[in-house]
């Protein structure tokens, strides 16, 4: 009985502590080293629209087009492997204004994987978007918006800010069903200072290229500006 018992505390703990880890390779708001920003605190009436994985051959001009007539610049998250595949997309993103920042190469989930990996997947990715051209600062988004020990230890010993969000429409069930549900969630719940992310690089996201007209629209009829990442950080209340 005495073993039972034991046998049953030991794995009551165990569980916990997978639980612990869970949320904390998953929290938005937390990582265990460095610096990381999910919005901003800022008296103007300012977001960050934000763009991850890409770029692709058949997505990325539709997207760029849709925001040159809207007059806003992004902050677009790029991946290593498609930022080499596709070198004219990068350009074309950076060359239209906007931020990019880094989103990986591979695109794997960064919570169990060595220093050496994270190292590798941050710097060839680096390099493939300075290949193109780029000169501007690379932040960095954990695909998945998962992170745990090793990679916030890399970016905390190179200075480099992880960059979350607080409005992810495609998140909500309802929102992510239609164009116009999902404009209405972001104007919604987006705040000053907020972070949008989308995804909009693929033919499955049409959903979400459909509502980026509406989502700018209905955040500058509500008075909302639109600036680039690095801007945002720059109206960080100290």
């Amino acid at each position: 009985m005495r073993r039972l018992m034991v046998f049953v505390v030991v794995f009551l703990l165990l569980i916990a502590v997978l639980f612990g880890v869970l949320q904390l390779s998953n929290a938005r708001t937390f990582q265990v080293f460095g610096a990381l920003v999910a919005r901003v605190d800022t008296d103007r009436a300012v977001v960050a629209l934000t763009f991850d994985d890409g770029p692709t051959a058949d997505y990325t001009q539709p997207v760029l087009e849709i925001l040159e007539a809207h007059e806003v610049r992004g902050t677009f998250f790029l991946t290593g492997r498609e930022t080499a595949e596709n070198p004219e997309e990068a350009k074309a993103i950076a060359g239209a204004g906007h931020e990019i920042g880094n989103h990986s190469w591979s695109h794997n989930r960064m919570i169990l994987v060595s220093p050496t990996t994270v190292r590798e997947e941050i710097e060839s990715t680096d390099a493939a978007i300075r290949d193109t051209g780029y000169q501007g600062e690379l932040h960095f988004r954990p695909p998945y918006g998962k992170k745990l020990i090793s990679l916030p230890w890399y970016l905390a010993q190179n200075d480099r800010t992880t960059i979350m969000w607080d409005v992810e429409p495609e998140a909500d069930l309802v929102a992510a069903a239609d164009p116009q549900a999902m404009a209405d969630y972001v104007s919604e719940n987006a705040t000053n200072g907020s972070i949008i992310i989308m995804h909009v690089m693929y033919e499955s996201r049409g959903i979400s290229r459909q509502a980026l007209p509406a989502i700018i629209d209905g955040l500058k009829a509500r008075g909302f500006e639109f600036v680039t990442v690095s801007e945002l950080l720059a109206l960080q209340r100290r």
